[in-house]
């Protein structure tokens, strides 16, 4: 089973929320070409980005691989209970998939030596 810094090599977009990979990647069209995140233009166009998966309990971190023909998770892992109360504060208790919050990010990347 792999671990975290595993994937500290990987590319990763430590900005693309599940907002804009929708908008990216299934709502072909609904995006500029001068946007933030362009229109992709091939199922060879592929974003690594990590989201919160709230649907459980305790919510889990997920590495998400997407291109225009799916969505695969890489790596799952619960979030630590050290960033847990700031993920509630900004997010609530609703269920859902959510960008991570700024704690969890700095978090992940201090974790992937990428700070």
């Amino acid at each position: 089973m792999p671990e975290l810094k595993d994937f500290a090599m990987y590319d990763i977009d430590w900005n693309l929320s599940p907002e804009h990979a929708v908008t990216m990647y299934l709502e072909w069209g609904n995006n500029d070409w001068h946007a933030e995140y362009p229109p992709v233009r091939s199922r060879e166009d592929v974003s690594q980005y990590f989201v919160v998966d709230s649907w459980q309990d305790p919510p889990v971190i997920r590495l998400v691989r997407r291109n225009s023909e799916k969505a695969e998770d890489l790596y799952t892992m619960p979030v630590p209970e050290e960033l847990l109360e700031d993920f509630y504060r900004i997010n609530g208790r609703v269920r859902g998939v959510s960008a991570p919050s700024p704690a969890i990010l700095n978090w992940l990347k201090r974790e992937l030596g990428q700070e």
